[in-house]
């Protein structure tokens, strides 16, 4: 039943989505694990892992849209939720090496042997439990959203208001995490992973795996979030994009909606973060930076905002291009293309990429309507 719902009304572009990303998800753990390294189709550890990051941040540019593009709400925050479920998985991830740290103590991270900590912070305690861990994935971002999200909507805050508030929210995280107090290892953040679940976080199968997972988790966080703006409350959150105080007017509880939305996909952007850790291998203060949930914006404006696959192509294409121009001699000006491009598609592709070119295809197929001959005058 719930398969249904989810797959109800989905158009050809969203079938095609899911076909692309389930034929990754499993062709490419198995060109990983399967070919020879000389082989043309062996895919190599390290393009693994670097291509599940970009798929990483396609389940945060979605999550981003939902709330953007189809409700309306542009948040410069959206880093914060993706780092607080990156930091529970490191949590989870530093309680795995036990005494196989620099300093051997069996309970304490090393960070904390360094620092002189006595005992372990009863924030940390149950981080040992995966089951916990990534219950603590989706709580921890999802209850920053509720509480933020139940005073600013409730007090009717909205636009560039909104949006300056979520990136102070972000900012104030980023210099909480920078204290070495906190106990999340200060400016070098988590690292040093040794295992998940018992297996070796480095090992090529672990990592094929991780990627699978991550295909999977950006299937289903698609499919959530389709199964909400198509549903009965997805025309109320649209309607509450295009006219806030019409909808107000009719008798919805506006914020009620918004707070819905806003925690979903904060708790996706938790998801997003918690994939991410592993495969990259460290999570410090950095990702609570402002600057990346500006970026964020720029993905999903750039694919194509109010469209799922479009935030998700966005994110892929942006990273994939900021990986090949930040080697080279290009690096210094990465910014400024990305600035560029930015101002690009807002002028001239409003619509993004997948919008554009969606609009040229289905104008050059539609056929051209002649003008009806003039009748003959009668003789």
């Amino acid at each position: 039943m719930i398969t249904r719902f989810l797959l109800s009304n989905m158009d050809k572009r969203g079938y095609a989505f899911l076909a692309i990303v389930a034929a990754i998800g499993l062709l490419v753990p198995l060109a990983n694990l399967l070919m020879p390294a000389g082989s043309p189709f062996h895919v190599s550890t390290a393009t693994m892992s670097l291509w599940g990051k970009y798929l990483c941040y396609a389940l945060l540019a979605i999550s981003l849209d939902l709330v953007w593009g189809y409700c309306g709400i542009l948040s410069l925050g959206h880093g914060a939720f993706f780092a607080l479920g990156g930091y529970a998985m490191g949590m989870y991830l530093m309680r795995q090496i036990g005494s196989r740290g620099v300093y051997g103590n069996p309970l304490l991270p090393d960070f904390m042997v360094f620092l002189n900590w006595g005992e372990l912070p009863w924030y940390w305690w149950g981080f040992s439990s995966f089951p916990f861990a990534m219950l603590m994935v989706l709580a921890v971002p999802g209850l920053l959203a509720f509480v933020f999200g139940w005073f600013a909507f409730r007090s009717r805050v909205t636009g560039v208001y909104l949006s300056i508030i979520t990136q102070a929210l972000t900012y104030a995280l980023l210099l909480a995490f920078f204290r070495n107090d906190m106990g999340f290892g200060g400016n070098n953040g988590l690292t040093d992973f040794k295992d998940i679940l018992g297996f070796n976080v480095q090992a090529q199968g672990t990592r094929a795996a991780l990627f699978a997972m991550t295909c999977t988790m950006l299937i289903a966080g698609f499919l959530i979030a389709r199964g909400i703006v198509t549903s009965k409350l997805g025309k109320v959150v649209i309607a509450i994009r295009d006219a806030e105080s019409r909808t107000r007017f009719l008798g919805y509880r506006v914020d009620r909606f918004k707070l819905f939305v806003f925690t979903v996909s904060a708790c996706m952007a938790g998801v997003a973060g918690a994939l991410y850790v592993p495969q990259v291998g460290i999570i410090n203060p950095s990702e609570f930076a402002p600057a990346n949930s500006i970026e964020t914006v720029i993905w999903v404006a750039v694919g194509g905002r109010g469209s799922l696959v479009g935030a998700a192509l966005g994110a892929v294409v942006v990273n994939w291009a900021k990986t090949v121009f930040t080697s080279g001699f290009m690096a210094p000006y990465w910014l400024f293309a990305l600035g560029a491009l930015f101002v690009f598609v807002t002028l001239f592709m409003p619509k993004g990429i997948l919008g554009t070119v969606q609009g040229w295809w289905e104008k050059r197929r539609k056929p051209e309507t002649m003008p009806a001959a003039e009748p003959a005058p009668a003789e």
